[in-house]
């Protein structure tokens, strides 16, 4: 996923039409009118799993849930595995290394815009999308652009250079949880989609009052593999097993049309296509996934060369991406509608994402994980 916070597409839009000016006052990663692009030449799917490693210290623990399942969750029990993506192209998720993480307990389905709904009834909460942007933070842009409002997906009217995402994002005022397109749109008929325009301080405010917390990316892979040694997706190694589509992802040319062949242009119900062998319902394609892990592009390499074996890693003290220098950026994990192996493949199960922690997006939801206390 190439992400671009709120910020930078506000940013961007504001100078590339004119309405700003260049070396604003700006924080780093929101200076410039060329938002930096990632490569995707390598994002390909890979003909095959790649790895080599040693499979004899792999292995799912047998102990049994340590109690009945909290509602809407399922056990997962721990154990070690490789986490990464060895030959899948993306220099952020290797090297493949050796990772054990303690049994939890994982909601089945990403958050629903129903469950949502709940949590702010209760709490009256406000998401980030809703709150109008601080001009203090947005030197030089435009009042009448600081407005609530999310980055939202549009297609484009033709077949496009994938060089520049400001071209299919757009910062649509209005967009938030319940108005995900924007002002007129509803989630009046979507109360089983994944919620999506949240914010990582939403997702945080969400699991303080259900009593939950964000999977780290180790529990969140490992959870995805459903017990699969190194296998390319949460089902296996097939796309397309038995010919079915088995996520909701993009079919069709990039970013122009979504054929929908998987019965689905935008997002679609959280239990739309099968589970994976531990229960867990979209653990790749629908929506993308909040993690608690900082994101650092190189976390895995320091990682790799710490331990022969990381215990329950809970992510690097600090976050940065050269891409965005100054941009506070979380783990995401699970990919989204949006992901075709033309553009960006990540729901690779051992790929990343990343988003910066104020942003919310069309294609951006979460799932929560009870530990068990010891």
């Amino acid at each position: 996923m190439k992400d671009l916070s709120a910020a930078v597409i506000i940013v961007a839009i504001a100078i590339t039409t004119g309405c700003g000016r260049r070396g604003v006052d700006a924080p780093a990663e929101k200076t410039n009118a060329q938002v930096t692009q990632e490569s995707h030449e390598g994002h390909q799917v890979p003909a095959s799993a790649a790895v080599t490693s040693d499979s004899s210290k792999v292995h799912i623990k047998t102990e049994p849930a340590p109690g009945p399942a909290p509602k809407g969750m399922v056990w997962i029990p721990g154990g070690t595995f490789w986490m990464g993506c060895e030959g899948c192209g993306m220099p952020d998720a290797v090297p493949a290394h050796l990772v054990s993480v303690d049994g939890f307990w994982m909601d089945r389905t990403p958050v629903t815009n129903a469950e949502f709904q709940r949590f702010v009834s209760a709490t009256n909460y406000v998401t980030v999308a809703e709150r109008a942007l601080d001009p203090q933070k947005f030197p030089g842009v435009p009042k009448e652009m600081l407005v609530p409002g999310s980055a939202v997906f549009r297609p484009t009217a033709q077949p496009v250079r994938l060089d520049n995402p400001l071209q299919w994002w757009r910062y649509t005022p209005g967009a938030n949880w319940k108005s995900p397109e924007g002002g007129g749109s509803s989630v009046r008929t979507r109360a089983d989609h994944p919620v999506v325009h949240v914010a990582f301080e939403d997702v945080v405010a969400y699991a303080k009052w259900a009593g939950k917390r964000p999977p780290t990316e180790a529990e969140f892979e490992f959870a995805g593999r459903g017990g699969l040694d190194r296998n390319l997706y949460p089902w296996g190694n097939t796309l397309m097993p038995g010919e079915k589509p088995a996520a909701n992802i993009w079919q069709g040319q990039f970013p122009a049309r979504d054929l929908g062949e998987d019965g689905y242009a935008g997002t679609s119900p959280v239990t739309a296509f099968p589970a994976n062998a531990f229960g867990l319902f979209d653990m790749g394609g629908n929506v993308w996934q909040w993690c608690a892990d900082w994101y650092r592009p190189d976390y895995y390499t320091a990682l790799a060369g710490t331990a022969a074996v990381a215990q329950n890693p809970q992510g690097p003290s600090d976050s940065f991406d050269p891409q965005e220098p100054g941009a506070a950026k979380r783990v995401l994990k699970g990919g989204s509608y949006l992901c075709t192996d033309q553009y960006c493949a990540r729901y690779l199960v051992g790929s990343r994402g990343k988003s910066e922690v104020t942003s919310g997006a069309s294609n951006l939801g979460f799932r929560l994980v009870l530990a068990v206390r010891k």
